[in-house]
């Protein structure tokens, strides 16, 4: 323990230190927590500056007290003088009581089994666990989750003396528990550092970072407190730590690492040492280093912390939705989570239903996410401040992205940038932590730092601006997405004035690619200049998507881009429009939601629209789509005059496509399900006979999807009957065309049927590779229903197969969903095959 004088000294410069604050914060007349609101530290932090209980760690909190009290020079002078000496006395007590031998009153300390509590092992420790600056900080007592972290930390501390000492490299976003989550790991591992643990803040984000040479100074003096003068050359001096450190089993965390330059001195060669480096940046330049990229914490991990952090008595309102609400808002980012935590703590008065409501006013969120000296916009500040100018404005910019996360192409829109800059300035935006990069090529925004960005772009740039910009990105994803929707229209060609030379949208991949990947970017898009009157464009972009959606149903969102353009169409009192869009809309609510009284309703509004635009065409289009529409309802009787009325109208003005892509096959279906098999296969084989005559066929590419879809309808009825080797020779030359990918539910329900057919006829092993050609396609294209009952058929392959599935014709439930054939046709349209292993065939070729 210190002697009497050194206490006394310690006590009369904390007094001091304490009455001066104490005569300012009264003539302020400002009460303890608006001070240390507007100070930027907590209220009890404050309360125990004043009464002489403690002292700060470093002066920037001095100046903030000063400048809200309106201190003069003189009398700032003086408190940073009165704080000098505080903090002396105090900073020498402290290492006159690391450096007292352990007497017999620690050891008195032991327990009855003969272990040393912590604390006295600590004391015993030479060096201790950091002595003075190198000190390790207090844990977090309630420090939560990362157990998966924590574990790979522990497998790689503790190496042999003469291996490569370890090296890991702790990277993320602000506020998202770098420094939390390697203090905990160092002290729950100290037993394995006999030799001491260190802390180094290298103060990264400062605009004078620690001098790597005063940290070497520092580590070497800790490691041997004896040793002389050192060498004044940086690379002198990081050989001397390399050679000190080696032999010593120590752990030492750099954090809050400015660059690779600032690192690389301090790392050593080899030994027993585990060093830690935290920073927002990735530090890629490192070599040889493990790394611990850090994410927001997980769902139930974020929970378990809020509960811990707010635990009250048993009566608190406290709801398990609320806290799901707060953490949410918080993006399940720690430093948002503590401080709802400590304001919820500290405020028995407020539930977590009365914050969370707060919270969810996104402009009023990162306000509320202060308590005390605690702000979520101050970590985000730092690192954006050490942005380049051009990083700082794509980082403004990428709040106006409509989706989840953008490619480098719509950041090079938002930024009007060339390619090359804008992906520089993406990847400063990553290594500095406050971007993130998803997967390959994809960027996203934590959504408080979102919030953050745009009200930096608020601030820093005008509305005109804000405006011109973001109808900039909206033009620019409905155009790409009425070019990529186009590549799969038959009929495709390049428009001009449409061309992006950053895309390379020259196949049907890449365009799927694009259209996929951008989802909810441009549907956003769509949404908007739905919004704000743009009927036409609306329309545009979803009869763009219409052969598109075949080949991918699974969405989800096909029902509301054909909602939007439906309504469009009304808007602009188009009725062709209204009526083709109508039918879309009825495939997607038949097709996509399994919702067939929707689908019905769609259907007839469609003729309705179609007899107003006074065109036959669209009206056998209209009645076929409701023959569709009442087939999947079970109407079959009902569908098959809509069908033979279809048929006539199509033939009446010669519409090739209509009549043999879809009519032609809802009345072959309707056949099927009134008990007409054998006018049902006769339907089938005309049509297909119709697609392979020049003179009667449709255009090339449509012609091809109806002889792969025709020899579908034929196989299936085969199999309903049980003619396994006709199914194996009518679907086994159709599966196996190029044309039966292009539609990739056709293509996994021809392959199901094989794999039933085989294994009747004993091919075992051809039925096996045929079902798991199905699965693999149903899983891709996101079926998951079908996708487990094809797995549910290969794990019981018996000879009773065929009564284990639904028969023909039976819907197949799943998650509210019924599977049904593809395709969101209208008056071009050609659906796709059922979404079921042995599925509803109701669909038609839509």
């Amino acid at each position: 323990m210190p002697n009497g004088m050194e206490t006394g000294e310690t006590v009369k410069d904390l007094a001091a230190f304490a009455e001066l604050l104490c005569a300012l914060k009264e003539r302020s007349g400002l009460s303890y927590e608006a001070l240390a609101k507007q100070a930027h530290m907590s209220t009890s932090t404050l309360h125990r500056y004043c009464t002489g209980e403690g002292v700060p760690t470093d002066n920037a909190a001095i100046a903030r007290f000063a400048r809200v009290c309106k201190a003069t020079s003189e009398e700032l002078n003086e408190l940073h003088r009165r704080w000098a000496l505080a903090d002396a006395e105090r900073n020498r007590a402290r290492q006159t009581a690391d450096a007292e031998p352990a007497g017999p009153e620690s050891q008195a300390s032991q327990t009855s089994t003969g272990r040393v509590p912590p604390r006295a092992v600590a004391r015993q420790r030479s060096p201790d666990s950091g002595p003075g600056l190198m000190a390790m900080p207090r844990a977090v007592l309630d420090f939560t989750g990362r157990s998966e972290e924590l574990n790979r930390l522990a497998s790689l501390a503790g190496g042999p003396l003469d291996a490569p000492a370890r090296v890991v490299v702790i990277s993320g976003q602000p506020g998202v528990g770098k420094t939390s989550l390697a203090v905990h790991a160092i002290t729950e591992l100290s037993h394995r550092f006999p030799d001491g643990c260190f802390f180094v803040d290298l103060r990264g984000l400062d605009a004078r970072p620690l001098d790597p040479g005063i940290a070497l100074e520092r580590l070497i003096r800790a490691l041997e407190p004896a040793q002389g003068g050192l060498p004044p050359d940086l690379g002198d001096r990081a050989a001397q730590y390399r050679s000190v450190a080696a032999g010593r089993r120590i752990a030492v965390i750099l954090d809050n690492a400015a660059d690779e330059a600032q690192i690389r001195p301090l790392l050593p060669a080899a030994g027993a040492v585990m060093t830690l480096v935290t920073s927002r940046r990735m530090l890629t330049g490192l070599e040889g280093v493990d790394r611990l990229p850090l994410p927001s914490m997980p769902d139930a991990e974020a929970r378990d912390l809020l509960e811990r952090l707010i635990a009250g008595p048993p009566d608190t309102d406290r709801t398990a939705d609320a806290v799901s609400r707060l953490a949410h808002s918080c993006g399940n980012l720690p430093l948002a989570l503590r401080i709802v935590g400590n304001r919820l703590a500290s405020r028995p008065d407020w539930s977590p239903d009365r914050l969370a409501a707060r919270l969810e006013d996104e402009e009023r969120r990162l306000d509320t996410l202060t308590a005390g000296d605690l702000k979520v916009t101050v970590a985000f500040e730092l690192s954006y401040t050490r942005l380049s100018r051009t990083a700082q404005r794509l980082f403004r910019r990428l709040s106006l992205i409509p989706g989840q996360h953008c490619g480098p192409e719509l950041a090079a829109v938002l930024t009007g940038l060339p390619d090359a800059d804008t992906e520089d300035a993406l990847d400063e935006l990553v290594e500095f932590g406050l971007v993130q990069s998803v997967f390959t090529a994809r960027y996203r925004l934590h959504d408080l730092i979102r919030i953050f960005a745009l009200r930096r772009l608020e601030q820093d740039e005008p509305e005109g601006e804000r405006t011109a910009l973001e109808e900039r990105a909206v033009h620019w994803l409905l155009d790409t997405a009425i070019v990529a929707g186009g590549r799969f229209d038959p009929a495709f060609e390049v428009l001009p004035g449409r061309r992006d030379d950053r895309l390379r949208l020259d196949s049907p991949e890449a365009a799927q690619q694009w259209l996929t990947t951008e989802a909810d970017n441009w549907l956003a898009a769509l949404e908007m200049a739905a919004a704000s009157g743009q009927w036409r464009r609306v329309v545009d972009v979803a009869e763009a998507m219409h052969w598109f959606s075949d080949r991918w149903i699974h969405w989800g969102y096909w029902p509301r881009v054909f909602t939007l353009s439906s309504d469009s169409a009304a808007q602009l009192a188009d009725h062709a429009a209204a009526a083709t869009h109508l039918n879309y809309l009825s495939w997607a609510h038949n097709t996509c939601l399994g919702d067939t009284a929707a689908a019905t309703d769609c259907a007839r509004r469609a003729q309705a629209e179609a007899a107003l635009a006074g065109s036959p065409r669209l009206q056998a289009w209209a009645d076929s789509y409701l023959g569709v529409a009442l087939l999947k309802a079970g109407d079959a009787h009902g569908a098959l005059p809509l069908a033979a009325r279809a048929m006539r109208g199509f033939r009446t003005v010669n519409d090739r496509e209509g009549m043999v892509m879809h009519a032609f096959s809802t009345l072959g279906r309707a056949l099927e399900r009134t008990g007409k098999p054998v006018q049902a296969l006769r339907a089938y084989r005309q049509r297909l006979a119709l697609a392979s005559d020049p003179a009667t066929a449709p255009s090339p590419v449509i012609a091809e999807m109806t002889r792969v879809s025709a020899a579908r309808d034929i196989g299936l009825l085969h199999l309903a009957q049980g003619r396994w080797q006709e199914v194996v020779d009518t679907l086994g030359p159709a599966v196996a065309r190029e044309s039966a990918s292009n539609i990739p539910q056709w293509q996994a329900q021809m392959y199901t049927a094989l794999g039933q057919a085989r294994h009747e006829l004993g091919q075992t092993r051809d039925a096996l590779a045929d079902m798991d050609r199905a699965l693999s396609i149903y899983r891709g294209i996101g079926d998951d229903h079908s996708a487990r009952t094809v797995q549910v058929m290969l794990s019981g392959l018996t000879p009773d197969l065929r009564m284990e599935l639904p028969p023909r014709g039976a819907v197949v439930h799943g998650n509210d969903r019924r599977p049904e054939d593809g395709q969101g046709g209208g008056p071009r349209s050609s659906p796709g095959g059922p979404c079921g292993p042995l599925p509803d065939h109701d669909g038609s070729d839509e």
